[in-house]
């Protein structure tokens, strides 16, 4: 852990002593040090920043937002449906805030892949290609982050969650700049449910408050007594990592970026306060800062249900529990949030919001009264960058087992994003990306 500093502050819950700002070793990496002014947004962009909601572990599709009302009951579960703004759509009733605000985004009901289960499955949704053959196709946010270059002290891709994304002890392959060289590879951070941000790093200092960050002496002294340490190690490139710290240190407006804090009360509590409440809030305040790309990450232990259980959306058992108890709730809230609060400051007209999981859940009920994992068919809600709101494009079956209508892969998805992100044919052509992958016809 490089962590630079900490500091008395209070919270809701008192004083404690808080991180001020930590800072991992892929740090300039993620900052694409290396590559400064490779790269800059493209002017035609409609997206100046992009934020990738991604609900790990696969959401029912039927339990949320492609109710099958009329199904067997093997099938159609024990949730009602409701009408939502945009007219003959419904959700189930796990989710009332998102279906009063359908007239804020797109909704997509004919998605499919390849890749049954995790984290292959992963891999695919956040890169549009499989895992093997091997090396991996690098992450949509890694493809932003070197289309833009470095232009500031923020990152250019950021990926909140608590730790990388995992599944059984084996990480998604495509989370990071696969052919693209780790040089784009996401900068980490994790929020809590109390707001407090934390990011992955080598623990560096402890007792530097904010105040003294300015005192250029001070810092140096002790990022030299770290770079000793840093050098026997061999673990980074400590020319590299200084450069990023200090650059980030130095910057007031890089380090407010991560500090929620600064947020009022009635903001915080409006997201709710849950790990993905809080890391809604940090991804607006990212996308307000500029950070090109953002993943914001929905995965959670339930150890409180089931000890040494990982849950997330990887809902085999206890689905419907978990969803109504847990995880809708907390979506209904945050994500309504989320919206509203980047309508109001403008941040819609100019970046876009993709939510979605890595494919569905099987439609017929398993023996264990829950659903497994289900890749020919699922969801996406679009939103901002000039994309038509209020409306539904593609339809499953009757049953939610497969698409009607054409089927829309994660090739198309990435595809999508590069284009409204400013990444046209031509230049992706040129960083030998995304082969062959067509826009999602009638979203852009």
């Amino acid at each position: 852990m490089l962590d630079i500093g900490s500091f008395e502050a209070r919270t809701c819950s008192g004083r404690s002593r808080r991180s001020f700002l930590q800072l991992g070793a892929s740090l300039p990496l993620a900052m694409g040090l290396g590559q400064m002014g490779e790269a800059v947004a493209s002017e035609a962009a409609r997206a100046k920043s992009v934020l990738f909601v991604f609900l790990w572990g696969a959401p029912s599709h039927l339990d949320t937002f492609d109710p099958k009302p009329n199904a067997p009951a093997e099938y159609r579960g024990p949730f009602c449906s409701i009408p939502t703004r945009t007219p003959g759509v419904h959700f189930t009733e796990l989710l009332p805030k998102l279906a009063q605000r359908s007239d804020r985004y797109t909704l997509i009901r004919s998605h499919t892949q390849t890749a049954p289960g995790h984290p292959d499955g992963g891999t695919v949704a956040l890169t549009g290609f499989e895992e093997n053959p091997k090396p991996v196709q690098p992450n949509f946010g890694s493809i932003v982050a070197k289309h833009r270059g470095q232009t500031g002290s923020l990152p250019t891709f950021v990926s909140i969650a608590r730790g990388v994304v995992m599944d059984g002890g084996r990480r998604i392959e495509g989370y990071g700049g696969g052919t693209l060289g780790s040089a784009y590879d996401p900068f980490l951070v994790g929020a809590s449910e109390s707001g407090q941000v934390e990011i992955p790093a080598l623990k560096l200092l402890d007792g530097l408050v904010p105040g003294r960050v300015n005192d250029r002496r001070e810092l140096m002294k002790q990022l030299d007594r770290a770079e000793r340490t840093l050098d026997q190690s061999g673990l980074v490139d400590w020319q590299r990592s200084y450069q990023a710290a200090y650059d980030l240190l130095m910057n007031p407006k890089a380090r407010d970026a991560f500090d929620l804090t600064q947020e009022k009360t009635a903001t915080r509590q409006r997201y709710g306060q849950t790990v993905f409440g809080q890391s809604s809030l940090l991804a607006r305040r990212l996308v307000e800062a500029g950070v090109p790309y953002i993943q914001l990450n929905y995965s959670r232990h339930v150890e409180a249900i089931t000890p040494g259980f990982e849950f997330g959306w990887d809902t085999h058992i206890y689905n419907f529990d978990l969803l109504q108890d847990l995880h809708c709730p907390v979506l209904d809230r945050a994500f309504s949030a989320l919206l509203d609060d980047m309508e109001e400051r403008g941040l819609l007209d100019d970046t876009l919001v993709v939510c979605m999981g890595e494919f569905g859940r099987t439609p017929k009920i398993n023996n264990r009264a829950a659903r497994d994992h289900w890749p020919r068919c699922y969801f996406s809600m679009w939103s901002g960058a000039g994309i038509t709101p209020g409306r539904v494009i593609g339809e499953s079956d009757r049953l939610g087992e497969d698409p009607l209508t054409d089927r829309i892969t994660p090739k198309m998805v990435g595809t999508t994003i590069a284009e409204l992100a400013g990444i046209n044919a031509q230049a992706r052509a040129e960083m030998n990306i995304l082969d062959g992958g067509n826009v999602i016809e009638g979203l852009i």
